[in-house]
């Protein structure tokens, strides 16, 4: 355990209910939780996606969101909106609103 899993368990804790993170993503919510600490709540969607792109790569490079954020249909973009949401409530409650 290091010192991002107590912020990647926050964020994971600030989903809505309706957001299924996938199975096994740990190591995502440890990459968004570097992201809540670069960035805070200036996060972006596209960074939440470039996040989940090195994530997923490493656990399926035939998925076909492994493209740029721009790239992206308005649905599947949308997809990342929880997540950007999630590491925005967890920097305003660590007191992180800016990178």
């Amino acid at each position: 355990m290091s010192h991002l899993d107590p912020i990647a368990d926050l964020i994971r804790a600030c989903l809505p209910s309706e957001a299924r993170p996938p199975a096994g993503s740990d190591d995502l919510f440890r990459i968004y939780a570097v992201l809540l600490q670069a960035k805070g709540e200036q996060v972006t969607d596209e960074d939440v996606h470039n996040a989940w792109t090195a994530w997923a790569q490493s656990t399926d490079d035939t998925h076909k969101s492994l493209v740029a954020f721009d790239e992206l249909d308005a649905p599947t973009r949308a997809l990342d909106a929880p997540y950007t949401s999630a590491i925005r409530t967890a920097a305003r409650r660590l007191g992180h609103p800016t990178a």
